[in-house]
């Protein structure tokens, strides 16, 4: 008997083969469930599909009850991650305001609206018109001194007399409460756009040190600054005359554009280098807005691609001049906490520079491509909105954005 032969008659004696039940000719017994299970899998995918289809629509359906528009691609979060922490703010987030002061004097009211320190005024006016005040300091997440630096340079006082106001009122805060001495102030804010408002608070150390500055000078050279415990506060020119500028990308054949005075080695080298340029569009001066109006300046900042934002050492709104029209800005410096830092991503809708790339700076803007532009400008359109200042505030406009920030810093320690 061959092998083969021998193997074959092995097999059909085992009980398992010999006794399985025989199906019709052609068929297999096991086909069956085979087929079953394969097709139940399927039909559970489809269902799964579906249900991640509903959820994703109600997720982002336009009725639900707090849902925003939200662009990912110029934040450093996931889209999620932002709203949910977004949205927890808006509900908890409660700040106790020091009631004690005179409105009349520097407390409370700010000085105006307009200016370039426009946004101080804002911020005190809008943390009234918000939900965010509490009058229990026990529900209270951080505590804001309300003085204000800009009001006190408004009503003619010195430098050494504003630091006297600012100590005197941080020692009352202190004697009268008990909730600067928990953490040394480190659970405090205040807001000061003014460049003397900043060398007044310089007085009190532990102003300094341990609270929570919110300031347009925002400069990593300042030994005073501390990024990530102090707050940028975005620096605007208000009123604004003009409409925003959009994707007008065939308006703008300008390369470049500046305009401003040398108060700084790095402008001096701007000027030096590029004053004469036939694509750049430098003024080595402040532009006279009673001889040619505002509107000479706006047409500049609408017909160019970029607009050139280089440091120097007093505050500026340039920036977020800017942004309002549309010019891509190019931020050149090596020292500098832009707003809202930690939450946009700056390179999706401007060019950033050292100091020493002024000497490069034509090759550099021409080697950015139309396409590269195009998304540039069209990312800084979308962000438009985190830098305008409304009252009452409108959500995720630029009081909202410093409020998130300082949401971010509520756990802090002390210094």
């Amino acid at each position: 008997m061959s092998p083969s032969r021998e193997k074959s008659i092995s097999v059909a004696n085992l009980p398992a083969v010999r006794n399985r039940p025989r199906g019709p000719r052609g068929s297999c017994g096991s086909c069956g469930s085979v087929n079953l299970a394969t097709t139940a899998c399927i039909v559970v995918n489809v269902i799964y599909m579906l249900l991640l289809f509903v959820c994703s629509k109600q997720l982002h359906s336009p009725l639900r009850k707090r849902a925003f528009l939200f662009d990912s691609s110029v934040f450093h979060f996931p889209e999620e991650a932002f709203r949910l922490d977004y949205e927890q703010m808006e509900e908890e987030f409660k700040v106790f305001v020091y009631p004690d002061g005179d409105p009349e004097t520097y407390f409370h009211t700010p000085r105006k609206l307009t200016g370039k320190y426009a946004s101080e005024g804002y911020f005190f006016k809008n943390i009234r018109e918000s939900r965010f005040v509490t009058d229990d300091p026990r529900r209270a997440h951080l505590f804001f001194l309300p003085i204000s630096c800009h009001k006190m340079r408004g009503r003619g006082l010195t430098n050494e007399d504003m630091i006297d106001e600012v100590k005197k009122y941080v020692e009352y805060v202190k004697f009268k409460y008990p909730y600067w001495n928990r953490t040394l102030g480190a659970d405090h804010f205040f807001v000061t756009c003014h460049d003397i408002g900043v060398k007044a608070t310089k007085g009190v150390p532990h102003l300094m040190k341990n609270s929570i500055r919110v300031v347009c000078s925002s400069r990593y050279d300042d030994d005073d600054y501390i990024p990530h415990k102090d707050v940028t506060l975005p620096q605007v020119q208000l009123p604004f005359f003009h409409p925003p500028g959009g994707n007008d990308f065939k308006n703008r054949n300008t390369l470049a554009f500046w305009a401003g005075r040398s108060d700084s080695r790095l402008k001096d080298d701007l000027t030096a280098m590029w004053d004469n340029d036939t694509e750049l569009d430098i003024q080595n001066n402040r532009i006279d807005f009673r001889a040619t109006g505002h509107l000479v300046f706006m047409e500049r900042l609408y017909k160019s691609k970029f607009c050139l934002c280089p440091h120097g050492p007093i505050g500026s709104s340039r920036i977020t001049d800017s942004i309002h029209f549309g010019c891509v800005p190019v931020i050149m410096s090596n020292y500098y906490d832009l707003p809202f830092n930690d939450v946009l991503d700056w390179r999706k809708f401007s060019v950033i520079l050292k100091e020493t790339d002024v000497y490069l700076l034509k090759d550099i803007l021409r080697s950015i491509s139309e396409k590269h532009f195009m998304i540039l400008n069209q990312n800084l359109v979308k962000i438009q909105k985190h830098f305008n200042w409304n009252t009452p505030p409108v959500r995720l406009d630029a009081f909202h954005m410093v409020m998130y920030e300082l949401w971010r810093r509520r756990h802090l320690i002390r210094y």
